[in-house]
């Protein structure tokens, strides 16, 4: 009797502490890529990639080097599409629903001016994770 007059308080305490430790929460964000110009009614936009190895910074919410993965996107599309002086933008988000809920919004907004041509850049490009300095 008295074993179980221990045991129950401390299974009680153990599902109580465990109910307040962090849930294991997968590393890394989903990113997209968009790329558009002033002097071109084209608009590119990556497919949504996840990045294991890269994190937002807690206090900012930025992502670390984040110019680093807008330069990728202008590299590709200069050397691969020979595509020059455009201006490319990084989303990216922990959730990737609420990322695609933003990239629908951006989506409604270029079409909705009439002027826009949408292309999709779908597999052919991958960002990969920036070196750190």
């Amino acid at each position: 009797m008295k074993f179980i007059k221990v045991l129950v308080p401390l299974f009680f305490v153990m599902v109580v502490c465990s109910a307040f430790m962090p849930k294991n929460k997968v590393n890394g964000v989903y990113m997209v890529g968009v790329s558009a110009s002033f002097s071109d009614s084209l608009v590119y936009f990556t497919d949504i990639q996840f990045l294991d190895s890269v994190i937002p910074n807690k206090k900012t919410t930025l992502l670390p080097e984040r110019n680093q993965y807008s330069e990728q996107l202008d590299a590709y599309l200069e050397q691969i599409k020979g595509m020059s002086n455009r201006t490319c933008f990084i989303y990216f988000n922990e959730n990737k629903a609420k990322l695609e809920k933003d990239i629908k919004k951006i989506k409604e907004k270029y079409l909705n001016g009439g002027k826009s041509v949408l292309r999709e850049l779908g597999s052919e490009f991958k960002f990969s994770k920036s070196e750190e300095f």
